[in-house]
């Protein structure tokens, strides 16, 4: 038998079986949760000319303090056309341009006006360029504003769209199968007989990818028999397939010979995890294929794991692999054994507390977990305010 292979190690090999997908021009509509395939520069200069960050009245600073003749009025999207002259002021308003000649804005709060006299009414007069944003403050043209691989936020779809873009280079979505296997799995909601159980996966599976740019296809459910399987496999036309349970080394796992049958072949089986160790990965045609546990925990650890990140890495992301962070613990943590060890766990006034059972088959003790606490293989003993490595899945 193999070793087992480390997280890291299972990760690498993994994204290295596929290069990302195709690219395509994508609305600004459609590209948000995707990531950019090419620099993004900006195509205008933000703002395009300087305008007031207050409302007051456009001065020149060399007037200070005073007195000036108001002599018109500059809104956004309604400037003032004319030219401010010595001794002269335009009433403004928050976003308008400045007007010629003007390089002060006086904020309202600090000025009186008498029909036309403008004089100052503050405690003290203001800084040259107050309350002004600078041409350009923002970003000029040509500069690049998003990088290639990056995740396209809204706040970076609102900074596309005001630096003149309509469109965003892209990956076209991926496409992603999911394939379920058991004789004792029946849909949701069916009435069950004598040793069937409702199947979760698919449901689970789709949930979890659904913020990501993925088009899925549900394959649904398959016995477990490997002529299914074989047919199933060699009729596919996805980028990944991802199939839960079948992936052990039990009679009825079935999915490794079917998959080899069909023309695949596998990569690496069975990896240092808890839960989720006979996780396997391989390929079929162009298609990626994850073979997860059919276990729900298990199935939505390693897909945490492993199938999130292979599809960032499809879409285009820089940076696939998912992010954890460092929180203390609420209570101590025995020592770990060999395989990483994911727990589910609650954050609890700021300190990370584990489940008191991590029994994989309890769907109840996830759904109510907020984290996985990561536990290398081989971690010590852990004490109550240790620093704790956790993983966000709520």
């Amino acid at each position: 038998m193999p070793a087992l292979l480390p997280v890291a190690e299972a990760q690498r090999r993994l994204l290295a079986l596929a290069a990302p997908v195709a690219e395509e021009t994508c609305p600004l509509g459609d590209a948000a949760s995707r990531w950019t395939s090419r620099d993004v520069p900006a195509l205008r200069t933000q703002p395009a000319s300087d305008l007031s960050s207050m409302d007051g009245y456009a001065i020149r600073f060399a007037d200070l303090p005073g007195p000036w003749q108001v002599i018109g009025e500059s809104a956004a999207g309604r400037s003032f056309t004319g030219e401010v002259a010595a001794g002269q002021a335009v009433r403004i308003f928050t976003g308008a341009p400045l007007p010629t000649g003007a390089d002060t804005v006086l904020v309202q709060e600090e000025a009186a006006r008498d029909g036309t006299r403008l004089t100052l009414a503050g405690e003290g007069p203001p800084r040259h360029g107050s309350s002004v944003r600078a041409r350009g403050l923002d970003f000029t043209e040509g500069e690049v504003l998003i990088g290639a691989g990056e995740a396209i936020t809204p706040a970076r779809l609102a900074l596309a769209a005001i630096a003149g873009h309509a469109t965003l280079p892209a990956r076209r979505k991926v496409r992603v199968a999911l394939l379920s296997t058991g004789d004792e799995l029946v849909p949701p909601g069916t009435a069950l007989g004598p040793d069937q159980i409702p199947e979760t996966n698919r449901l689970l599976l789709s949930a979890l990818l659904a913020d990501l740019p993925v088009e899925l296809i549900d394959l649904g459910i398959l016995p477990d028999d490997r002529s299914a399987l074989e047919a199933a496999f060699r009729a596919l036309d996805c980028d990944l397939l991802v199939t839960t349970g079948g992936a052990s080394v039990g009679d009825h796992d079935l999915v490794r010979p079917a998959l080899e049958a069909a023309g695949g072949a596998i990569d690496f089986w069975k990896v240092a995890v808890r839960p989720g160790k006979p996780m396997m990965a391989g390929r079929l045609g162009t298609a990626v294929v994850l073979g997860l546990p059919g276990n729900p925990v298990s199935a939505f650890v390693t897909a945490t794991l492993f199938a999130r990140p292979l599809i960032a890495h499809l879409a285009g992301a820089a940076d696939p692999l998912p992010k954890t962070r460092t929180v203390p613990l609420g209570e101590p943590l025995p020592a770990n054994g060999p395989r990483a060890d994911y727990l589910r766990a609650e954050l609890v006034d700021g300190r990370v507390c584990a489940a008191t059972i991590q029994d994989s088959s309890m769907l109840r003790t996830l759904a109510r977990a907020t984290c996985l606490i990561v536990r290398p293989a081989g971690a010590p003993e852990a004490k109550t305010g240790d620093s704790a490595e956790i993983l966000d899945i709520a």
